[in-house]
């Protein structure tokens, strides 16, 4: 059962998104769809499902879209029930159930994730949190953050979401270290450390844009100024963290897709569109009939 003690989820939604320019520049990468829905639906959807109530977006500039698809829209829902289209009337009004709350905090400067988690620190208080980028997608039978939960329930310490990558992209990612392992698949972790070069990274587990924190890194991300790119880096904070408490790394059950990659992003729409409850075997026919022309 998910414990009750973590109900918030922090988004960080101020990123330009400059990889999909010129898309982005009046819109948020967040809102990017996957076949039928943005990019940020799926990250809160995946927050609900692991016991969040409280959904507390981190924006910047041109990023009142999020905003706009969270909130009720009478006129558009008017217009869908007059013309009887009752099922678009109730997906429209399932977007979001009626016990969350959305905060929206504007990041000042693009000072990094470590200052944009920060930034969320008067809504969350003293109470642990999950992290999600929505740039990472995990399809799972179990999403990715209830399991973290789960891990949570168990351990009562801080958990980052890991995967192997290959070695030649581990100045991409936090690169993580481990003690030792506690349990399949969780790991106590003895080093954190921001993009590290190849030839330099102690391994090649990396962080990938799921964190369940406990409110001491707060204490943390404030004190350690500006670290790799001139930004505060979340990676410092919970380096910081990890000498006074007990932070686990958890290689999730799931399948990534870098969202935030042009590559990626194009992978999951594929992957996801075939399995498209209505739209799936007829864009599979597609597919099959477009590969004998290539």
């Amino acid at each position: 059962m998910a414990t009750k003690l973590v109900k918030t989820c922090v988004f960080p939604v101020a990123g330009r998104g400059t990889r999909f320019l010129p898309v982005t520049k009046a819109s948020p990468k967040e809102m990017l769809p996957i076949v039928d829905k943005p990019l940020i639906q799926y990250a809160v959807d995946e927050a609900l499902s692991a016991g969040a109530e409280h959904l507390v977006f981190i924006t910047g500039s041109s990023k009142r879209a999020i905003e706009d698809h969270f909130d009720s829209h009478p006129e558009l829902e008017g217009v869908l029930q007059a013309q009887g289209k009752q099922e678009l009337l109730d997906l429209l009004r399932g977007i979001l159930p009626s016990y969350a709350t959305c905060v929206y905090i504007r990041q000042p400067a693009p000072l990094g994730l470590g200052h944009a988690v920060l930034c969320a620190q008067p809504v969350v208080g003293n109470a642990p949190f999950m992290v999600h980028l929505a740039d990472d997608l995990i399809d799972a039978p179990v999403s990715c953050l209830k399991q973290m939960v789960e891990v949570f329930d168990t351990y009562r310490g801080s958990v980052l979401g890991v995967q192997e990558v290959p070695r030649q992209d581990t100045d991409k990612y936090g690169i993580v270290t481990l003690e030792k392992m506690v349990a399949p698949r969780i790991g106590k972790m003895t080093h954190i450390v921001e993009k590290p070069k190849p030839d330099k990274a102690e391994s090649t587990l990396a962080v990938v844009g799921r964190y369940l924190l406990t409110p001491g890194v707060f204490d943390d991300l404030a004190k350690i100024g500006r670290g790799a790119g001139g930004e505060i880096q979340l990676t410092d904070g919970i380096a910081q963290l990890m000498q006074r408490e007990p932070v686990y790394a958890f290689q999730f059950e799931g399948k990534r897709y870098d969202c935030g990659s042009k590559l990626g992003y194009l992978q999951a729409t594929v992957e996801y569109g075939l399995r498209h409850s209505s739209l799936g075997p007829e864009f599979a026919a597609y597919l099959k009939e477009l590969a004998t022309t290539l």
